[in-house]
C-alpha cells in the first residue's frame, strides 16, 4: 500500500486514515511529517491517541516542570475546556464558561530573566519574516492576543518538540511531542510596540 505520494493529500479523511490499522498509520503519520503536510499529521497522531497503544513507545528525556504526560495539543485545549475554531491551525481558543483565553506556548521560545518567564506571542510579518502572521492562525492569535491584553490575563499551556529550520514553530515543527494541559501557566500579556508578549512568574521547565 502507498502511502501519502504528493498529489494525493485530498483523498485523507479522517474516516479513511481510522480505517488504516495502526501500523500503516504510524508510516502514514512518518511520511506526513517528512512532507510537512502538518493536517494529516495532526489527524493520524489524534486517531493514535484514541487507540490502545496506538503510540510507538518512545524514550523522552525527564522534563522538569513538565509534571503531566504530553498529550495532543488539540486535545489538552479540551482538557482546559476549549472548542478550537480548527484543530489543524489554531494556536489558542477562549474557554467558554469564563471567556478566559488559552494559548499554546512554544517551550524552547520561553525567555527567562530576573526570575520572569516571558513569550512572543504575535509579531507583524515585516518583509517576509513572519508570513503565519497573516495566515488564520496568526490572525487569530493576534485577535486572542488582544482580548487578552484587554482582560489582564490568560492562560498559557507549554508545547514541547522538535523546530523546523525556517520556519515558526506555530506553522510548522519537525516534530512535535505533545503539549502538558495540567502545568498551566498564569499570563499576564502586553503590547510592546507592534509585537504583543507574555510574561509570568518564575517556572522551571
Amino acid at each position: 500500500m502507498r502511502i501519502l505520494g504528493r498529489g494525493r493529500v485530498a483523498k485523507w479523511t479522517r474516516e479513511k486514515i481510522n480505517s488504516l490499522s495502526t501500523p500503516e498509520l504510524r508510516q502514514l503519520r512518518l511520511n506526513a511529517e517528512r512532507l510537512l503536510e502538518t493536517e494529516i499529521a495532526a489527524m493520524c497522531a489524534e486517531v493514535l491517541d484514541e487507540r490502545p497503544r496506538g503510540r510507538v513507545p518512545t524514550r523522552r528525556p525527564k522534563r522538569k516542570g513538565s509534571a503531566g504526560r504530553l498529550v495532543a495539543r488539540s486535545k489538552a485545549f479540551e482538557l482546559r475546556g476549549v472548542s478550537l475554531q480548527s484543530r489543524f491551525w489554531s494556536r489558542s481558543g477562549v474557554r467558554g464558561s469564563d471567556d478566559m483565553v488559552v494559548v499554546a506556548v512554544w517551550a524552547e521560545d520561553v525567555q527567562r530573566a530576573n526570575g520572569v518567564s516571558s513569550c512572543l506571542l504575535w509579531a507583524p510579518n515585516v518583509a517576509g519574516s513572519r508570513p503565519w502572521s497573516d495566515k488564520l492562525g496568526g490572525k487569530e492569535r493576534l485577535a486572542h492576543c488582544r482580548l487578552a491584553a484587554a482582560r489582564g490575563a490568560a492562560e498559557g499551556m507549554l508545547v514541547y518538540g522538535t523546530r523546523l529550520e525556517g520556519s515558526l514553530p506555530e506553522e510548522k515543527a519537525l516534530s512535535v511531542d505533545g503539549a502538558d494541559p495540567e502545568n498551566v501557566l498564569e499570563l499576564r500579556v502586553e503590547k510592546r510596540g507592534d509585537e504583543y508578549w507574555a510574561t509570568w512568574g518564575n517556572i522551571s521547565l
